[in-house]
């Protein structure tokens, strides 16, 4: 029988070099506010929303041309556009989970020939000069991601199969409670370290496809018995 997976991947700091939502920020807004803002929301003093919007607000007025400039300038992992297409030749359906926003995210994928990519995110707008967000999946129960990333997994996966989740950061640290099998790098590897969660560690997409590989050339594979029943829990309560 044929191993099915679900392949979820954040953006910023995984996909792209850098992390474009805070670089947005820390080139437009006011800088030593900016790092206060992180510094709260790292601490949990703030949720994530809270988060974006106090950084919207820290950006008094932005120049779309500029914006869009700096963005045009921001680099992808050079192995990821191979990854996806290791995905597809193995019919593994891959999503793009990011806690950041689909202004930057639709043109960094367009630029880099990959829009075709499913992704689900937060929404930015520029209205008068001003960044205006939105939170179409935010959840009240999962404050370190305005954009609830365990909830796509839900929806996006059935219990016959195989959650991946690729990722770096604090926006990830609840959802990768929900997957079998764990990329982690930075933040996100310490956190995985702090909860015994067992993960792969990645430098970049090359060494994630050759693990890939392996796990699809096994016979059996098990899944990661605590995601498992926290995944089950959460298909009752759908």
């Amino acid at each position: 029988m044929k191993k099915e997976f679900k392949i979820f991947i954040d953006f910023d700091g995984t996909i792209t070099t850098t992390d474009v939502g805070e670089n947005i920020f820390l080139k437009f807004g006011n800088e030593e506010q900016v790092k206060r803002i992180i510094e709260d929301l790292l601490s949990e003093k703030i949720s994530s929303k809270e988060c974006w919007l106090s950084l919207c607000e820290s950006v008094y007025q932005i120049n779309k041309n500029e914006l869009d400039s700096f963005i045009d300038d921001i680099k992808i992992d050079p192995g990821f556009k191979e990854f996806i297409g290791f995905c597809k030749k193995n019919e593994m359906a891959h999503f793009i989970l990011s806690d950041g926003f689909d202004y930057y995210i639709k043109r960094i994928l367009e630029k880099d020939e990959l829009s075709d990519i499913k992704y689900y995110s937060n929404k930015l707008q520029i209205i008068n000069n001003k960044l205006i967000p939105s939170f179409p999946h935010h959840d009240i129960d999962f404050p370190s991601s305005a954009n609830c990333k365990r909830n796509h997994i839900i929806n996006n996966s059935a219990d016959e199969e195989y959650t991946v989740f690729i990722g770096d950061g604090n926006s990830d640290k609840y959802t990768v409670h929900f997957c079998d099998f764990i990329f982690a790098k930075n933040d996100l590897l310490k956190y995985c370290e702090k909860e015994r969660i067992s993960y792969y560690p990645f430098k970049d997409f090359n060494d994630i496809q050759n693990i890939m590989m392996k796990l699809l050339s096994k016979k059996r594979l098990k899944k990661r018995y605590q995601a498992e029943l926290k995944r089950r829990e959460a298909y009752i309560q759908e």
